[in-house]
């Protein structure tokens, strides 16, 4: 075991400051790194402030996502910190003209989400415009039985909205 902590001692060492989403949806244990210790913030019983003065001549990175903005108040309390990476695609948690003058590299999912994103945007477009879940509920509600049939939505958008996707 003491050899198991001596080697992820010399790891660079990553904050997260919350459990990324995939933590959450899989499980810390499914993603060991030989490459990298993650401190957890979270698990810490120190204020946040305290834990990051411990930390903060070893934490060389920052791994976030939107749900937790990385302040320039974070930032001036980890003055190792030379990279802030982000698992979504935007930035607007990130003080970006903070890091931008202590020379932090910032990177992000970019493009990543776009193909299924824009599918899921026309998903939701066609639930909506057929009124899919609000059927669903209808008939989840026992109204079918009582109220009759649910009306279906307009197909006359649909028609212009598929002219306009696919033209």
């Amino acid at each position: 075991m003491e050899a198991h902590n001596k080697e992820s001692e010399d790891l660079p060492q990553v904050l997260l400051l919350k459990p990324p989403p995939d933590f959450i949806l899989f499980g810390e244990e499914a993603f060991p790194s030989k490459k990298f210790q993650f401190l957890k913030a979270w698990k810490s019983t120190l204020p946040l402030d305290q834990f990051l003065k411990t930390h903060a001549q070893s934490v060389e990175a920052i791994l976030t996502s939107g749900s937790s903005p990385i302040t320039a108040e974070i930032l001036r309390l980890m003055p190792a910190v030379r990279f802030v990476i982000t698992t979504s695609t935007g930035v607007n948690h990130i003080d970006i003209a903070e890091c931008r003058s202590r020379g932090i590299s910032i990177a992000n999912a970019g493009t990543v989400f776009s193909e299924d994103v824009a599918d899921l945007a026309v998903g939701l477009l066609i639930d909506v415009l057929r009124n899919v879940s609000a059927a669903d509920q209808y008939v989840r509600q026992g109204l079918w039985t009582t109220k009759g049939d649910y009306p279906l939505g307009s197909k006359v958008v649909t028609r212009q909205i598929h002219l306009c996707l696919f033209s």
